[in-house]
């Protein structure tokens, strides 16, 4: 059976003429791939997840859960590029829209975990997939050296949706093709700018939780994430420079989308990216950095965020980011930042990326301390993680991706607070005689225990006797995580605070991906090593 034509999709997404022939450049087929079966009614949801309770407790499992979840994940693209022979503007647009739908049951029989998913989702199904969890739960308790041994946790019967006005999935691929198509052609007013490329992602995460501890959980999670990069290129030098605008990514509706301000911030990204070109290298030495939330965000994921995963502290974990300097000897001992750095943990922020009610073991989001006063207090921690560090309940920081995926511990939102002094960014400037402004996200490097670190930024400024300059380029900034936290001095106050979402954080074997927010106010660091990077 064939699959329905570009023309076809376009059309039931209510695409208008503009976008089906935008979308005709496309060469090849067009690909959609369609859930196994409709989400269930809450009714049909519990007499199915009582198959796998009921079949476990029969088979001897002191331990089950099921999740049946459905997902949809939406990207629509527009770049916009100048043919190299002719000049002419292309304006390439490219639709990925996927759904998925199943369950996935966790077992603990013999002190050991058992995991079994399917995308067929019926009783006959459940019962037969319980079982196999239960016969992988007994080949691995042969080799556990202790039991796993859960938290206590509260029965749930509740219900968490993230507040949306409206919802991305009811408006048309023509509007988001369009909205980046308008924003496209404003950027590339500005004369120098080569291209422009566009992106919208929206995720919807329907998740349905019950266990034998009684819970029953209804989840209906929904994320969106906007942003464009223009590109100013010199063809004699072969140079090229970017700039990015990124409005937050956040869990609500397209109504941040279209309160983000992408046409409106689009001539002054343009001028950004052939300014930053044109810029000068920075002159390497010890400099005071002024870091705006949207670059700070990444330093803060990086040195605070991996770095008290507790798995990665104990060493279980060391995928895609390794394992921590922060061990669980240092807890409520170490010194990280300066006496103004708190630090938290926190899966109820409003619009946060990884805001919502309940996590993958059916215990209550929570926020909670990280660092306090610069100290190490807090580590994010599962169920299974609690009695490691000697607590009775977890930090409610488990996740999977995907039915399929086995649930373990991700990052929440870990966020900066602001100062409590009134502090503006240029009363942050004001104190530097020589130092650089940075804002945005650029490249990284960072040792597998979260320790030794280079930064790069999106744009720089030279501040100079306290006055913010011109854009100058190739800036990168070296340091350790405790020294650079502690060469923290001053915090902007509540007003340059700001909500940062990554939507795409990697971690696991096979790989997962969570997507989590890192607010901070505006900040300021002593003494910082930059370095020149071409």
């Amino acid at each position: 059976m064939h699959g329905p034509s570009r023309r076809e999709f376009l059309r039931s997404c209510g695409a208008s003429a503009l976008a089906l022939a935008a979308f005709e450049m496309v060469p090849g087929a067009f690909v959609v791939r369609r859930a196994e079966a409709a989400y269930p009614a809450p009714d049909r949801l519990e007499t199915l997840g009582s198959v796998a309770l009921e079949k476990a407790r029969s088979l001897g499992a002191s331990y089950a859960d099921i999740r049946i979840n459905r997902y949809r994940t939406q990207n629509v693209l527009l770049r916009s590029t100048p043919d190299w022979t002719t000049g002419t503007i292309n304006n390439v647009p490219s639709v990925v829209d996927s759904e998925s739908f199943g369950f996935g049951v966790r077992v603990i029989h013999g002190g050991a975990w058992g995991f079994a998913a399917s995308a067929v989702v019926d009783k006959d199904t459940i019962a037969r997939m319980t079982a196999e969890a239960v016969a992988i739960a007994r080949a691995h308790a042969r080799l556990r050296r202790e039991p796993v041994r859960l938290a206590k946790v509260s029965a749930a019967k509740d219900t968490y949706s993230t507040p949306v006005v409206k919802d991305p999935f009811n408006v048309g691929v023509a509007d988001k093709l369009a909205l980046l198509q308008e924003t496209s052609d404003e950027v590339r007013k500005v004369t120098g700018v080569f291209s422009v490329a566009g992106f919208m992602e929206q995720r919807l995460e329907e998740r349905f939780f019950m266990s034998t501890d009684g819970s029953v959980i209804r989840q209906r999670i929904v994320q969106v994430a906007p942003e464009y990069t223009a590109t100013a290129r010199d063809l004699k030098t072969r140079k090229a420079k970017t700039r990015t605008y990124r409005p937050d990514a956040v869990c609500g509706g397209y109504e941040f989308i279209e309160k983000g301000g992408l046409v409106e911030n689009a001539r002054r990204v343009g001028e950004e990216a052939v300014n930053h070109l044109k810029a000068p290298s920075v002159s390497p030495g010890t400099k005071d950095l002024v870091l705006l939330p949207t670059h700070l965000a990444l330093t803060i994921h990086e040195s605070i965020g991996h770095s008290t995963e507790l798995d990665r502290a104990m060493g279980y974990e060391a995928n895609f980011a390794g394992t921590s300097f922060l061990t669980p000897d240092k807890l409520g001992k170490f010194r990280v930042g300066s006496d103004i750095v708190n630090v938290f943990g926190d899966r109820v922020l409003p619009q946060a990326l990884s805001t919502c009610g309940y996590d993958d073991d059916g215990v209550k989001t929570k926020r909670f301390p990280i660092l306090k006063s610069g100290l190490f207090v807090g580590y994010q921690t599962i169920r299974e993680q609690a009695h490691f560090i000697g607590q009775d309940e977890s930090t409610a920081c488990c996740y999977a991706d995907s039915y399929a995926s086995v649930p373990f511990q991700r990052m929440p939102n870990v966020w900066l607070a602001a100062g409590e002094k009134a502090a503006s960014l240029d009363d942050l400037v004001s104190g530097v005689d020589d130092g650089i402004l940075i804002e945005g996200r650029g490249s990284y490097s960072i040792d597998h225990q979260r320790y030794n670190f280079q930064f790069g930024g999106d744009a720089f400024r030279e501040i100079k006797g306290g006055k913010v300059g011109a854009m100058i380029a190739d800036v990168a900034y070296q340091s350790r995580t405790p020294d650079f936290w502690q060469a923290c001095d001053l915090l902007g106050d509540q007003t340059t605070w700001q909500n940062v979402g990554l939507n795409r954080d990697g971690k696991g074997e096979p790989g997962q991906i969570n997507a989590m927010s890192h607010g901070c106010p505006a900040s300021r660091f002593r003494g910082i090593t930059v370095i020149r990077t071409e």
